[in-house]
């Protein structure tokens, strides 16, 4: 059985939540809308705007989107990435 990507997609944003919300964050998904994030969260004393991947890195003009995305202060960009067989993901912030 081949599992397809955005089932995978999926799989990993749902796994980048459930760290966020042990974390102390409220999250919504907001991969759907196909937006620039993936997943919103809101915690006690800033929010989160998360964009999850399953191997690569973005590439420079996805990486550049991001990165320029408009924000509040207390608002911090982060980038998931899931490889396999790894259990939390690496993470990085723009």
């Amino acid at each position: 059985m081949v599992k397809n990507g955005k089932a995978k997609g999926t799989r990993r944003e749902h796994a980048s939540i459930r760290l966020l919300e042990a974390a102390g964050y409220l999250c919504t998904r907001a991969a759907g809308s196909l937006g620039a994030w993936d997943i919103i969260g809101i915690g006690s004393t800033d929010v989160v705007l998360v964009q999850v991947k399953s191997r690569d890195w973005p590439y420079a003009a996805e990486l550049e989107t991001l990165t320029s995305f408009p924000t509040p202060p207390n608002c911090r960009k982060l980038l998931h990435r899931w490889r396999e067989r790894v259990k939390i993901p690496d993470v990085r912030e723009l």
